[in-house]
């Protein structure tokens, strides 16, 4: 989402009835919670293979996967 498009879609929340965006505003906090584990779960395993590969490069065993 671009800055005009977040703009826009801000405006409209303000510009509505708040009863009924409502339920915007709980899925939003639903998604925010879903990144957040999402990106968590990405830089665990971004590490486990730059660690990986840093390992490679040394000629020492490779990190083992941990899987949770």
């Amino acid at each position: 989402m671009n800055e005009e498009d977040r703009k826009a879609f801000i405006q409209d929340f303000k510009d509505s009835d708040i009863e009924k965006k409502l339920d915007m505003w709980y899925y939003s906090l639903d998604q925010e919670s879903l990144w957040e584990e999402l990106l968590d779960e990405m830089s665990k395993i971004a590490s486990i293979k730059q660690l990986q590969e840093a390992k490679g490069k040394t000629g020492s065993a490779t990190v083992a996967d941990n899987d949770e």
